[in-house]
């Protein structure tokens, strides 16, 4: 609208009225034309910058932008917070069982150091003759301490395992808390997301659990998607906290769980190792105690022989001295075994003439009597031998026998597939006592 401008009202030239009076009317009028043109150009300038009518729906419209916007970007952290609460979850459940398998490694090594102590246990069931302590003891003795050794490795393992699992809940809680926190404002939306996420990322509803690579990527709290942590914005101090110790927890979980692996099996080929090495002495062991019994064995069919021989002998020699003394009466004494026979006693009628006889006789008979005697000392002695190889055979064969079942129960029981209570009752006496008795010639 233009506006209009009034001039100055003409006047007469010659006045009859006071100026006084005219300049106030003129004042007035001025006064008045300034209001309206004031009056003119504050309507142009309220029609240019005064709100419309629509001020309310648009106040409203522009408050629930804001609040989606903001909506939107919790549901945002709220999504990221739970992917990383399923990761922690199968971080957890993975390193449960990676805790089941370390326990049974442990209870494989406190059945191997149980089967070590048994099989001492039965070693000392041994004849004294075979106690002596051997190549087997030392293995046996090498086994315990390397048994020993990898069981305080497996108990340490463990107790990390345990302490990350507590830490693992512990940010899982944090997790949960948060997300909870953020979704006090999630009940007027949906908590459906898209397929993509805005930094062109699969979702882990789309590809399933994320690789390996995914889960180690390089998140801080200052991540380009979340945006910086403010207080009071969507993405929250807490909820950095909460990812970043997350994130740091999973890593964690991934290395003990490769370390749990590597130590299960490391501990188990040593074990095997050990294992064998025992075995193959105790069996190297029973092959020369059998040597040994074999030897003895022919020795002590050598050793029949001769008192056989020295018996057969003495027998002959004690038929021989028998004979050499003659009959027990004079009155069996046949003429010619008489010592004054009549041809002695022709030939002793000359002087000097004296036969050595009977001294002969009589030096025979010691002789054979000292012969006798000799034969039966070496009888003696080779029974004594007998005995003693006898006895030597008998524990050999015991040390075999307690050898052979050590190592049987060893290969039982390397499978592990045994229940340590009954094994922790059976008395190694009871395993010896069972054997048949052994019969030695």
């Amino acid at each position: 609208m233009a506006v209009t401008t009034r001039g100055v009202l003409p006047l007469a030239t010659a006045t009859i009225g006071p100026d006084v009076w005219r300049d106030a009317t003129v004042r007035g009028i001025k006064v008045a034309q300034k209001v309206v043109d004031k009056s003119e150009k504050g309507a142009i300038l309220g029609k240019q910058l005064d709100p419309l009518p629509t001020l309310r729906d648009n106040c409203a419209q522009q408050s629930n932008t804001t609040v989606h916007k903001y909506v939107r970007e919790v549901r945002m952290v709220v999504v990221r917070l739970r992917e990383y609460l399923l990761e922690t979850n199968e971080e957890i459940k993975s390193l449960i069982r990676g805790k089941e398998a370390l326990e049974k490694a442990l209870e494989h090594r406190r059945k191997d150091i149980l089967l070590n102590q048994q099989s001492t246990a039965i070693r000392l069931t041994r004849p004294p003759r075979e106690k002596v302590p051997d190549g087997a003891d030392e293995l046996l003795q090498a086994e315990l301490k390397h048994l020993l050794k990898l069981k305080k490795t497996l108990e340490a393992q463990l107790r990390e395992t345990q302490k990350h699992l507590q830490e693992l809940d512990g940010v899982r809680k944090l997790l949960t808390a948060v997300i909870q926190e953020r979704s006090h404002v999630m009940d007027l939306i949906t908590h459906a997301v898209s397929s993509v996420t805005s930094n062109g990322r699969l979702s882990s509803r789309r590809e399933g659990r994320t690789s390996r690579q995914e889960e180690s990527r390089p998140e801080t709290p200052n991540n380009p998607v979340l945006g910086e942590p403010d207080p009071l914005g969507p993405y929250t101090p807490d909820a950095a906290k909460a990812i970043e110790e997350a994130r740091e927890a999973n890593l964690k979980s991934a290395a003990l769980r490769k370390a749990i692996k590597e130590s299960i099996d490391k501990t188990t080929m040593l074990q095997q190792a050990a294992h064998r090495s025992v075995n193959d002495g105790l069996t190297q062991k029973l092959a020369e105690t059998i040597t040994m019994t074999q030897h003895l064995q022919v020795s002590s069919g050598e050793n029949r022989a001769a008192m056989h021989r020295a018996q057969r002998w003495y027998d002959t020699t004690d038929k021989a001295r028998t004979i050499t003394m003659g009959p027990v009466s004079s009155s069996d004494l046949t003429t010619r075994e008489r010592l004054e026979r009549p041809l002695v006693r022709v030939y002793q009628r000359h002087p000097g003439n004296q036969l050595p006889e009977a001294h002969d006789i009589i030096s025979g008979q010691v002789d054979l009597l000292k012969s006798l005697k000799a034969t039966s000392r070496n009888l003696g002695l080779l029974h004594l031998a007998r005995m003693r190889l006898r006895d030597d055979i008998r524990d050999k064969k015991v040390g075999a026998d307690v050898d052979a079942h050590i190592v049987r129960l060893r290969r039982r029981r390397g499978n592990h597939r045994w229940v340590m209570e009954g094994a922790e009752a059976q008395i190694p006496g009871q395993l010896v006592a069972t054997r048949p008795h052994v019969e030695c010639p």
